[in-house]
């Protein structure tokens, strides 16, 4: 299976240490070698960087590694390909335009039967379930609200009403993110921490780099890292129980509901 990371803060914070470890699960200390991606949002852009090579020998990957991009969410994934060929149409994270801003979606899991009818609106371009799960809540989230964009806690119910359905039907860990809030569902593996004052010194446990973020932060920051597994071996990580909907906003996990399985009797 493959493996995701986010990130949620409060002020633009870059990912540099975070990604260091995750890197190296893309083929090194992990077999998720069929690609990776990373998305930042930035003001109303978002900086996207995919390759279909595995992580730990993209130079690409380098690039972010040592390139100190500074944001409030992030998205990143590595993959462990199930559905779809190792192309780069392929490679996680997927990004949309609705309602006038980017949205990012990555995906960890596997949802063989997963056949929802689309109206064109959003259309898969390469031929994985992950990109078709993203086009199909797209797609459901214009069908009720239209042109008018949702307030946060509405999105936030609607997204766990689409989720639940699916939430019985496989493994369905995810990412999204809007550019406002970073939306988690816990299927199977979800872990978080949250930095906050005091900081403290971080050791990662895929390689041995460590930062003490009393250094490098402000009193005020606030980062919510979100991971399949925790990157250090020294920080008290939060596991996210299997079949809970998460929403942070700044640096904090502002609101968690459960995901009870159903039958899946229509989606369009």
């Amino acid at each position: 299976m493959c493996q995701l990371l986010g990130m949620n803060c409060n002020t633009p914070t870059d990912i540099c240490f975070s990604f260091t470890g995750f890197q190296k699960r893309g083929g090194g200390t992990d077999v998720h070698a069929d690609g990776w991606g990373i998305a930042f949002f930035e003001g109303k852009g978002v900086r996207l960087f995919l390759d279909p090579q595995p992580s730990v020998q993209s130079s690409i990957a380098e690039l972010v590694r040592s390139y100190p991009i500074r944001s409030l969410n992030v998205i990143a994934h590595i993959r462990k390909a199930t559905q779809g060929q190792v192309t780069l149409e392929n490679t996680h994270p997927f990004m949309r335009e609705l309602w006038g801003r980017y949205w990012v979606f990555a995906h960890n899991g596997n949802l063989p039967q997963f056949q929802p009818e689309l109206n064109g609106s959003f259309m898969p371009v390469g031929n994985t379930d992950s990109e078709l799960i993203f086009c199909w809540l797209l797609q459901s989230l214009r069908q009720r609200f239209g042109d008018t964009p949702p307030s946060r806690d509405a999105l936030f119910a609607t997204l766990h009403e689409l989720t639940c359905p699916l939430a019985g039907t496989g493994i369905f860990n995810y990412l999204l993110s809007n550019g406002d809030c970073l939306f988690a569902h816990s299927s199977t593996e979800l872990s978080y921490i949250i930095r906050r004052a005091p900081f403290n010194v971080a050791h990662l446990k895929d390689e041995d780099v460590m930062v003490d973020f009393s250094q490098v932060t402000t009193p005020d920051d606030r980062v919510a890292i979100i991971a399949t597994q925790p990157l250090t071996d020294n920080e008290p990580w939060i596991t996210m129980p299997p079949g809970t909907l998460w929403m942070f906003h700044e640096g904090e996990a502002i609101a968690r509901l459960e995901t009870i399985p159903s039958p899946v009797k229509s989606l369009k």
